[in-house]
């Protein structure tokens, strides 16, 4: 398990969910790690686990000192930065577009969309002095097809896509690639809003039925399974991979299910007897 032997990275929204899954699973493969977060007593407790493997940086994504600041601990404290996971995110603004109010999208979309620009920004200066790197951003089926989030969530993780091979494409040159990924369905702490009675932890296993009725794969997506998609992203494995959408949603986005496709052609058309 040393996939990621020697290497660096910044991991945003590290302290929880499909950060913190990253973050313990980079350690694992041999990575040393800031965490990059706003949730200062977690990401401190999570560094304390790891011990000397990663440290704890408070990072607002949406300010840019606070993403160069966190690129500059990984180079101050590891000498330098081989992946940036810009990860960190929330639901945002809800509710019909008519309603939504103007300083709801502008958080959403500081959080979701500028992040992942001023992690880009930052990753590559210090990437292009080292003529290697690899930038990972976490996007969405929501980019990919409309019903699976809220309207300004949904723009900005699909600007997060085309923004990734656009940038790709100047990267690229310089030896740094740069990929997303668009996780469906997975059961992280997203999802507390929606059952504001219980704590977190009850909320993600709350929802874990939920999210396995949408799959063909019969289970919900967990953050280990994003975790290990941007292990793969961050290592030598995926060295020809650049400007690619890695969607990882257990079938989701390719529509109904087979069972309730027949059930629908049984009803409209039944079969000759």
């Amino acid at each position: 398990m040393d996939r990621l032997d020697g290497k660096v990275a910044v991991i945003t929204g590290g302290a929880s969910g499909i950060g913190e899954a990253t973050v313990r699973l980079f350690v694992e493969e041999g990575a040393r790690v800031v965490i990059a977060d706003i949730q200062d007593r977690k990401g401190e407790t999570l560094a304390d686990v790891l011990g000397g493997r990663a440290v704890y940086q408070h990072t607002d994504v949406a300010r840019e000192d606070d993403v160069e600041a966190a690129v500059g601990r990984a180079v101050s404290d590891y000498g330098r930065l081989d992946c940036m996971f810009n990860n960190a995110g929330f639901g945002g603004a809800v509710g019909p577009i008519a309603d939504i109010p103007v300083d709801e999208y502008d958080i959403t979309m500081n959080v979701l969309l500028r992040g992942v620009f001023l992690g880009m920004k930052h990753a590559s200066r210090q990437m292009k002095s080292q003529g290697s790197g690899s930038i990972i951003s976490t996007a969405s089926v929501a980019g990919l097809r409309v019903g699976y989030g809220p309207h300004v969530y949904s723009a900005a993780k699909a600007a997060i896509i085309h923004l990734t091979r656009s940038v790709a494409t100047e990267l690229g040159e310089s030896g740094i690639r740069v990929n997303c990924i668009c996780p469906g369905g997975i059961a992280t702490p997203i999802f507390k809003d929606g059952f504001p009675e219980v704590d977190e932890a009850t909320a993600v296993e709350a929802v874990k039925p939920l999210l396995a009725g949408l799959s063909p794969l019969k289970r919900s997506g967990l953050p280990e399974d994003i975790a290990n998609a941007a292990a793969w992203l961050a290592s030598d494995d995926s060295s020809f991979v650049n400007g690619h959408a890695l969607t990882v949603d257990g079938g989701l986005v390719g529509g109904l299910l087979w069972s309730q496709q027949w059930e629908l052609l049984r009803q409209h058309r039944p079969l000759a007897q």
